[in-house]
């Protein structure tokens, strides 16, 4: 079920992108959506180790 917190992206790709993100994703045995997710994960882990954790603003009370 979607959790109602979570933010959406649309996003346009070409069919060989999406046809080879589809070969990958089944391979490892994840949907087209948990790939993406996996992938955006890796890149921030990649990103914070080089440049430093990426702090989160609080809200504002």
């Amino acid at each position: 079920m979607r959790n109602k917190n979570n933010k959406h992206i649309g996003i346009e790709i070409d069919p060989e992108l999406h046809y080879k993100l589809h070969y990958i994703s089944k391979y490892y045995g994840r949907s087209a959506n948990g790939e993406i997710l996996y992938l955006i994960r890796q890149e921030i882990k990649a990103f914070e180790k080089n440049e430093g954790e990426i702090e989160i603003p609080q809200p504002q009370k």
